[in-house]
């Protein structure tokens, strides 16, 4: 039997952060748009959960701030840190330029079942959960759709522009054949919970030691924590035993010690393989790739979502009249990987500044930690806090909402 078929005017794999605010802005734009999400919802744990002043900036700019602060959500305005027995304020939001000057951390199906929501609003915005994409479909060297993999069996999609939004192990990438430029990342994280207690500080921290660094992210009834370790470390971690590993976090955090049973097992334990890596190339005749697919991130900032809505924004910015008009073109593709890779550049020049001067040197240290340069300025001179503000709160070139919005 022939697979189902139906057309669209811009076809994105993955509901993730980029490809939902990228099929909402479409949407609200007028362009038909079928965004596909191969899970059945957004319900997965130990995803990035932190919208940043830039990301928050943009949902005043489109009117939906005051229903998005509705969803539940924690503020942070400074983020904190500790190396060896110095505690340190990394990072002060209160003097951005924004309406919101914070960090909020919200649940990430939150966050996409909101811009789902919105996308329903309008009449061009057609989503297909359990619905992924397998294989591209190409005529005459420009791809022209994909085919996708749903409870129903496969379907074709054809469609003007695919956008590939599918994550770092993007298949569309993969069947597209664009190289990847693997920048390299000395460090994994491991992913737990423990619980909350109202005596609890309310700042998200850090905290470094020889051989040790941990985050703890308030989650409001919970600690998001994570651990980090030396690249392929979880085999030794393990090895060491799970009663060694919960006096790890004791230790490093003391407030938590009543409550590291909550660990019970490793299946509570989930490891993030972190990659750094970017494509020299995001797009190819009818196909563009963004947000994770063109750039794995560190977790270092906690940037990869803000850099993902940016990226989508700057799509939208760029391809919507285009998409209306039906003369998508390899320039205007190439210019929306012009407006964003200087961005994405600089953040992964960061980033690994960042992991290669700071975290993995403290990871492999046996003696007593000091507080970098940097650090001791910006502790001793508290305006410079608004520097890392500024580069993890609003990133190197933030984008703005140009797109229409075409009543339904």
């Amino acid at each position: 039997m022939a697979p189902a078929a139906i057309s669209t005017t811009c076809c994105i794999a993955g509901g993730g952060p980029a490809g939902m605010m990228l099929g909402f802005l479409l949407a609200r734009a007028g362009v038909r748009v079928t965004v596909l999400e191969k899970h059945a919802d957004f319900l997965r744990d130990f995803r990035g959960d932190t919208i940043h002043p830039s990301t928050l900036e943009l949902m005043h700019e489109l009117g939906l701030l005051e229903a998005f602060l509705k969803l539940p959500h924690s503020r942070v305005e400074r983020l904190s840190g500790q190396v060896g027995a110095e505690r340190l304020t990394l990072a002060d939001f209160s003097h951005l330029p924004t309406h919101c000057r914070f960090v909020a951390f919200m649940p990430q199906w939150d966050f996409l079942d909101f811009l789902a929501d919105q996308g329903r609003r309008y009449p061009t915005f057609d989503l297909h959960m359990r619905a992924e994409a397998t294989a591209l479909v190409e005529d005459g060297g420009r791809i022209t759709g994909l085919r996708a993999t749903t409870p129903d069996g496969e379907m074709d999609i054809r469609a003007d522009l695919v956008v590939g939004c599918d994550g770092r192990h993007s298949t569309l990438r993969e069947r597209a054949g664009f190289r990847v430029e693997n920048i390299g990342a000395p460090i994994d994280v491991l992913w737990f919970r423990l619980s909350r207690h109202a005596a609890d500080s309310a700042e998200t921290f850090g905290h470094i030691e020889a051989g040790r660094m941990m985050v703890m992210l308030d989650r409001g009834d919970y600690w998001q924590c994570a651990y980090v370790i030396p690249k392929d470390g979880f085999a030794a971690v393990k090895a060491k035993g799970l009663d060694a590993f919960r006096e790890s976090v004791a230790a490093m955090s003391p407030f938590v010690r009543d409550r590291v049973g909550e660990i019970r097992g490793w299946d509570d334990v989930k490891l993030l393989t972190v990659a750094v890596d970017r494509l020299p190339r995001w797009h190819k005749p009818g196909l563009l790739l963004i947000g994770d697919a063109a750039h794995a991130m560190s977790p270092v900032g906690g940037v990869g979502v803000n850099l993902a809505v940016q990226d989508a924004v700057a799509a939208a910015n760029i391809l919507w009249q285009p998409l209306q008009e039906g003369r998508v073109t390899e320039a205007a593709l190439g210019a929306v990987q012009a407006r964003r890779e200087f961005p994405t550049r600089m953040t992964q020049r960061l980033q690994v500044l960042i992991q290669n001067r700071v975290v993995f040197p403290a990871l492999t240290s046996t003696g007593r930690i000091r507080l970098p340069l940097v650090a001791r300025l910006i502790q001793r001179f508290s305006w410079l806090q608004r520097i890392p503000a500024r580069l993890i709160g609003l990133g190197i070139r933030p984008e703005h909402v140009h797109t229409p919005d075409v009543p339904a």
